[in-house]
């Protein structure tokens, strides 16, 4: 199969790239820059020049290949709404160009927009909003596409991870203690990048139209055995916030270090044979390249 990835050159993108190519597909991944395009050459895949705002290269990309994976995004927490319209966006585009042809369609969506203080199986519906994905995977079913979506837990982790964890490795060293809010009773759901790379691939090879799937490893890691982790590496207190405090504190990550989320990633293990097996977060935490500048 010859899948074409956006989002190729990222923390995410680069594993599924890789897990692909290992497993005998052809891949075409969206670069943006020179550097980008020498990275997936090096790792043996062709280039599409472009980005998630040139509409033209991913519709090209998109009638080439015989799949999409859909995982670039544009995070600019500053102007959420434009990120969410040029999502839409490059949805549409690819699905225009998919539209009746029964290739298959992998989008990605997150855990953070399902409902709180519950633990969320794959039958349950986004509450949130967020990536334009969670709505239009039904639509593009409809439209003779073997649409699916995965959604992706808050921590994606691993080497090289820049994302949730190490932003609040960041604030511990700057306030000198790692927070939680009130008990640290939250959770978040958790889930290896190489893990979930291999989901995207089961998913693009055979999850069927209209799947929402979990990429859950683990349903909840309670938020305070996050803070104690990077509290124990960098060597400061570990402290509780009042909850109205946190939004000061965490800033912009407030959102996310607030959630209380769980999911199960059961129907979606049953459903493609995909079955976790890589470091758990904590396990991640200890290795120490979290704690690296």
């Amino acid at each position: 199969m010859k899948v074409f990835v956006t989002g190729a050159t990222g923390f995410i993108g680069t594993a599924v790239v890789r897990e692909l190519l290992e497993a005998g597909h052809e891949v075409v991944g969206l670069a943006r820059s020179s550097k980008g395009e020498e990275a997936l050459k090096a790792a043996g895949a062709e280039v599409l020049r472009g980005s998630l705002q040139d509409l033209e290269s991913l519709r090209r990309g998109a009638e080439q290949a015989d799949g999409v994976i859909h995982l670039a995004y544009i995070h600019d927490f500053s102007d959420r709404a434009a990120s969410e319209a040029a999502d839409r966006q490059a949805t549409e585009v690819i699905g225009e160009a998919l539209a009746g042809t029964d290739k298959p369609f992998v989008l990605t969506s997150g855990m953070l927009m399902m409902r709180q203080d519950v633990v969320n199986t794959e039958n349950d519906l986004a509450v949130g909003t967020g990536r334009y994905a969670e709505v239009a995977v039904d639509r593009l079913a409809e439209k003779g596409i073997r649409a699916s979506v995965v959604r992706l837990s808050p921590t994606v982790h691993g080497e090289h991870d820049y994302g949730f964890v190490r932003v609040l490795v960041q604030i511990a060293r700057e306030k000198g203690f790692s927070a939680y809010a009130g008990d640290g009773s939250n959770h978040w759901p958790a889930v290896h990048r190489l893990d979930s790379a291999r989901l995207f691939r089961l998913a693009v090879e055979s999850a069927p139209a209209g799947s929402r799937l979990h990429g859950v490893a683990e349903e909840g890691v309670p938020f305070l055995s996050i803070a104690e982790a990077i509290g124990h590496h960098l060597n400061v207190p570990v402290r509780s916030i009042p909850a109205d405090q946190a939004a000061s504190h965490f800033g912009w990550l407030n959102f996310a270090a607030s959630a209380n989320c769980q999911a199960s990633s059961t129907q979606t293990q049953q459903l493609l044979n995909w079955h976790p097996q890589h470091p758990d977060l904590l396990s991640d935490l200890e290795a120490g390249y979290y704690f690296t500048d």
